[in-house]
């Protein structure tokens, strides 16, 4: 009989699945620690080097807020470019093989950056900027495909709750730690930092993987496979549009690709309101500490979303109940943000955002692809986390940049909460058609 309540999350695993289970909570504690000390520094950065002087771009003269639209818009070109060069390697590797490349060329950056942050100039602080994005996109994917490649839809009830406990718990450990020594250690030895977590994610994904292969192999008989097998064969059309190609002929992946996408542009605007009251009531070096004193609260509240509700929410009300949780949150603090654009409403849209996507939204979302082909898993996935995720963010920043344009007082960032509650309905419409169709064949699989 199914145990309610809290303990949902550890003990609906089964003790043959508890070893995978606790890799990859560790292998994902371990890339989003790493990411959540990259996103306070790099967002520190660049918000600092342009808080005093702003960004002159041809005739308009940008704020520091503004200034990072440009930058994430840039983020569409780099995530191209990503989708591009995952889809061709997924054609070849898999699970662990690709875990292996991915982080190897982001140590290599890491590396590289712990000399250019010593004195960064314009260039570093751009490229710095894309670089931290690009690790979320390529690690978190590439994470995510290695798990749905791996679990049924039963078993991804079971686990995600777990499994995505080792990511806020990641989180929770890595913006507290740069909270607690952000002025303790330089830019540079926290590169160090995060380039050492990369070796560790490479040993334990190996490990993982090696898991999975001989699970295969027992599942498969007297069929012998590799420990690092060579995948099925996929597609041999143009990489660049094979995702959109799986995409566009399947309404359950244009349902995700509305989850998405309608969240990337909700998730922005907010970002957006977040970042220009920080940058109304706060100046100078207050600016990084609060960033990261909003960072570590938002993990601490996702650590206790992930262990109190996930969990029992999947496993006992199902995934389309989790699907809701996150727009609902996100309409009633929108909401009151503009009755209300105080510092302490504004810092509590990011911690609604993040603390509930790292938590109880990702877990649902990311099991929505389990029931979806070998080809879907790595090709679609690939051009919905990067491609689309960025298209819709650079829909957001040209809303949030034309609207801080024509008014360009503090003023007017409230008014963006009226673009963001129709945004919430169509994205539970679409959240409730995948929750439903991942609810049909997950009864047809058993």
């Amino acid at each position: 009989m199914d145990r309610g309540g809290p303990l949902q999350t550890f003990t609906a695993v089964r003790p043959g699945e508890r070893l995978l289970a606790g890799l990859m909570c560790g292998y994902f504690f371990l890339v989003i620690a790493s990411f959540w000390v990259l996103k306070p520094l790099k967002k520190a950065l660049f918000i600092g080097y342009y808080d005093g002087s702003g960004l002159t771009l041809g005739s308009w003269q940008l704020g520091a807020a503004q200034a990072e639209l440009i930058a994430k818009v840039m983020n569409m070109g780099v995530a191209f470019v990503a989708v591009v060069v995952f889809t061709m390697l997924a054609r070849r590797f898999r699970r662990q093989q690709l875990t292996l490349i991915f982080t190897a060329f982001v140590v290599a950056c890491e590396l590289a950056y712990a000399g250019l942050l010593v004195e960064p100039g314009a260039w570093t602080v751009w490229s710095f900027y894309l670089f931290g994005d690009l690790f979320s996109t390529l690690m978190v994917a590439t994470f995510f495909a290695f798990l749905s490649d791996s679990v049924t839809p039963d078993a991804a009830k079971r686990l995600y709750g777990l499994i995505g406990l080792g990511g806020v718990a990641g989180g929770v450990f890595g913006s507290t730690v740069l909270a607690a020594a952000i002025e303790s250690l330089d830019r540079s030895e926290w590169m160090g930092l995060t380039a050492l977590l990369g070796v560790v994610i490479a040993a334990v994904a190996v490990a993982a993987g090696r898991i999975v292969d001989r699970t295969e192999s027992s599942a498969l008989g007297a069929q012998a496979t590799d420990a690092s097998p060579t995948p099925p064969s996929a597609p041999a059309g143009n990489a660049a549009i094979e995702g959109a190609r799986l995409v566009g002929r399947s309404p359950y992946l244009l349902s995700i690709v509305a989850i998405v996408g309608l969240y990337e542009i909700v998730s922005t605007i907010l970002d957006f309101q977040f970042t220009s009251t920080v940058s109304h009531y706060l100046d100078g070096p207050a600016i990084g500490s609060y960033f990261a004193r909003v960072y570590s609260v938002t993990n601490f509240v996702s650590l206790f979303v992930q262990v109190g509700l996930t969990g029992w929410v999947l496993h006992r009300l199902g995934v389309l109940a989790a699907l809701l949780a996150l727009p609902v949150a996100v309409a009633g603090g929108s909401a009151a943000f503009a009755l209300l654009p105080a510092l302490w409403i504004g810092s509590s849209l990011s911690v609604i955002d993040n603390g509930l996507n790292y938590s109880i939204n990702q877990s649902a979302k990311e099991a929505l692809y389990v029931p979806t082909t070998r080809e879907e898993k790595y090709g679609a996935k690939a051009f919905i986390d990067m491609f689309v995720q960025r298209l819709a963010k650079a829909v957001a920043v040209g809303l949030s940049l034309g609207i801080t344009l024509v008014f360009d007082d503090f003023g007017s960032i409230p008014w963006l909460s009226l673009f963001v509650l129709p945004l919430v309905a169509a994205w539970l419409f679409a959240a409730r058609y995948a929750g439903r169709h991942f609810r049909q064949v997950e009864g047809s699989v058993r």
